[in-house]
């Protein structure tokens, strides 16, 4: 059954120079007026996009549809700002400009909303409200097929490492908690390493409103991991689209350090990707737990 949006104003935000909602893949009508409109956003660094970050989306969709009362009628990535201030984060211009390709080429309803990545920090809590401001009160929300005006709920997708995070304390505040996953609520993607039992029970307060998403094929692919492949000169081929590969290559985004040889390049894989996904992967899920932790926190 889907989930009832609460009642809550949200006032007017301020906007970056020049940002406009990414909207013409919004769909304004309804297939079933008897369904609650919903829109999906994932929060995140995007350092770079995957197909996994595209993966998410359809795993949700699907759960959506054989599952809920909810219908689709959008989906956002939010790249985090130059703010968040990270190791290794490239331009926040880069990262969305990824993410647009992406989106634009792999996608037939996904969009980039730049708001949150264009200006100060901002909490994920935040950039939930603001795209509800923008679609619900800019917009007008969207239309059934028999005339009538539909709100549209605003809903965080995530994988259940960052969910995780939200159990522990000091990490993130009450008040965010109770916006994100009470009145807007959430679609948690089980990610390898991260118990999505365990996290979802931690939470029970807002169980109801809290959709855990079995991942029916394996993907442990991170940027994180992606990134380690740039630096070490391995093929990044079918972990992230074409058009983000050859961005990334012209723009010299995470530069080779040198530290795969030219024989082991020629070897194809045979011997830095073992390396990676054995004795260093467990370090790499780490890197990517601490690093959605800091995402969105107060």
């Amino acid at each position: 059954m889907a989930a009832q949006i609460s009642a809550h104003k949200t006032t007017a935000f301020t906007n970056p120079p020049n940002y406009a909602l990414t909207s013409h893949r919004l769909r304004r009508t309804l297939h079933a007026s008897t369904k609650q409109p919903i829109v999906l956003v994932a929060c995140g660094s995007f350092n770079p996009i995957t197909y996994h970050h595209l993966r998410m989306f359809e795993i949700a969709k699907d759960f959506i549809r054989q599952n809920t009362d909810f219908e689709i009628v959008g989906g956002y990535l939010s790249p985090v700002s130059d703010e968040y201030k990270k190791a290794g984060l490239v331009n926040a211009h880069h990262r969305v400009k990824m993410c647009t390709l992406a989106t634009e080429q792999e996608s037939t309803w996904l969009m980039v909303d730049s708001w949150e990545a264009l200006q100060n920090y901002q909490r994920t809590a935040v950039v939930l409200d603001h795209l509800e401001y923008e679609i619900n009160t800019v917009l007008g929300g969207v239309s059934t097929r028999d005339g009538g005006h539909r709100n549209v709920q605003i809903m965080l997708l995530a994988g259940s490492d960052l969910i995780s995070t939200m159990s522990e304390p000091g990490v993130w505040s009450h008040d965010d908690l109770d916006n994100i996953l009470g009145r807007h609520g959430a679609f948690v993607i089980e990610r390898t390493g991260a118990a999505l039992d365990q996290t979802i029970d931690s939470l029970a307060r807002w169980r109801n409103n809290i959709y855990p998403i079995a991942q029916l094929v394996e993907n442990d692919v991170s940027s994180t991991k992606v990134r380690l492949f740039f630096r070490r000169g391995l093929s990044v081929q079918y972990l992230l689209p074409a058009s983000v590969i050859d961005y990334i290559e012209r723009n010299n985004l995470y530069p080779d350090d040198g530290s795969c040889t030219e024989k082991d390049k020629d070897k194809g894989s045979e011997s830095g990707e073992a390396d990676i996904t054995s004795s260093e992967s467990s370090n790499v899920r780490g890197t990517l737990g601490k690093e959605m932790t800091r995402l969105s926190t107060n």
